[in-house]
């Protein structure tokens, strides 16, 4: 069984690029579903046209630029983004950054550049979708359960609590999660009763 070809989304201003986008993206086998102009007209084909990811420019037509635009597709859509651009200054990367980009491609580039960055973030997408949906899974697992279950991190923090953690202790989980649990709770030695400082050591 053959996989799914990628559906591609490009947001770029200037026409003759988009067309040269386009025309390398196809000559790799992707799909592509459109080309947007600006950060609006973007947000609109992201919806529409659910691509599997966007290539975008920095600088773009209208009021809010590729990063702006990169963050609302990101916040709405989770769509990965990769941003195709000229500008590499300093201020430009780190807001870049805030949007959580799965690349950034500097221009001019080649066609093999596009395919390295884009099959790349294809696949931390995937792996990213499935670990959530994994986490769900036990999370949904977890609160039904009948024990009680509390989990921390390796420094003893508390990063779950199941509904029966919550009546049995008396903490709501919101107010827990992200403390330490031995600051919270008093836990003894089942077999001496005494107090145990450090329950995660």
């Amino acid at each position: 069984m053959t996989e799914p070809v990628a559906a591609i989304l490009i947001v770029e201003d200037e026409q003759l690029v988009a067309v040269d986008i386009e025309s390398s993206l196809k000559h790799l086998g992707y799909r592509v579903v459109g080309a947007a102009a600006s950060g609006e007209e973007a947000c609109r084909m992201a919806t529409t046209f659910e691509p599997d990811l966007v290539l975008m420019d920095v600088r773009i037509d209208g009021p809010i630029d590729g990063i702006e635009t990169a963050r609302r597709i990101r916040e709405t859509r989770q769509t990965p983004v990769i941003f195709l651009t000229a500008y590499s200054d300093e201020i430009t990367i780190q807001r870049a950054k805030l949007s959580e980009p799965y690349g950034y491609i500097l221009k001019p580039f080649e066609g093999r550049d596009i395919h390295t960055v884009v099959e790349m973030a294809l696949y931390k997408h995937g792996m990213e979708s499935r670990l959530k949906k994994m986490e769900r899974w036990l999370s949904t697992t977890l609160k039904s359960i009948g024990d009680a279950v509390l989990a921390t991190d390796n420094a003893g923090t508390v990063t779950f609590m199941n509904p029966i953690a919550e009546k049995l202790t008396g903490w709501d989980s919101s107010e827990v999660i992200g403390r330490e649990l031995f600051r919270l709770i008093t836990v003894l030695d089942e077999q001496t009763r005494e107090v145990i400082d450090d329950p995660v050591r």
